[in-house]
């Protein structure tokens, strides 16, 4: 009788481990991390391109070359905190309890949407319609820091159910995804040269 007790207890484990891992279930989805990543980097070819456009206008490189600068030092804070979120969204997650854990969570992802706040704040200020520098009209980014925040935060809470039905090393594998090259963002630098 304690053969098939074991063997149905082994089989809900591993039902478990596949359920909390499969692609495309709400648990597993981290569609949301890939996202936000790409919008963040979006949003700088289309300032450049607008600071270029000012630059032409003006005849004054000067323009282009200190507004590069100013949105590279934005880009960075945004950067770093990016990297601290996704850290900070993991060790929540492996660190606490199921409560902890969320409430843990709340904070990090309050402190990347006032990040985020601040960067969409200054992107859209320098790109906004200005009569003196010539510009036609306002740039319009797909770049809503509130959004972002909820389907990010909405991800790492099914990632924390799912973590929870595992056992081992099997967490720090499942939330070490989101710590891979493909979620990091590109480097500004990289980007301001194309």
């Amino acid at each position: 009788m304690k053969r098939y007790n074991l063997l149905i207890v082994l089989l809900l484990l591993v039902f478990n481990v596949a359920t909390a891992q499969k692609k495309g279930s709400p648990a597993a989805d981290f569609s949301a991390v890939k996202e936000t990543k790409t919008k963040i980097e979006n949003t700088v070819p289309l300032v450049l391109k607008h600071l270029q456009d000012i630059s032409t206008k003006e005849g004054d490189n000067n323009i282009l070359a200190n507004g590069k600068v100013a949105l590279g030092k934005e880009y960075g804070i945004l950067e770093s905190e990016w990297r601290l979120y996704r850290m900070n969204m993991n060790n929540c997650i492996l660190n606490n309890s199921s409560k902890k854990a969320k409430k843990c969570m709340q904070y990090h992802t309050q402190y990347l949407r006032n990040t985020l706040i601040n960067y969409n704040n200054y992107i859209t200020n320098l790109t906004r319609k200005n009569g003196y520098l010539g510009v036609e009209g306002d740039t319009k980014f797909d770049f809503t820091p509130s959004e972002l925040t909820t389907k990010l935060s909405e991800s790492y809470f099914n990632a924390n159910d799912a973590a929870g039905r595992m056992k081992g090393t099997q967490k720090t594998e499942f939330l070490s995804q989101t710590l891979a090259e493909d979620y990091k963002l590109r480097p500004y630098a990289e980007m301001a040269q194309q």
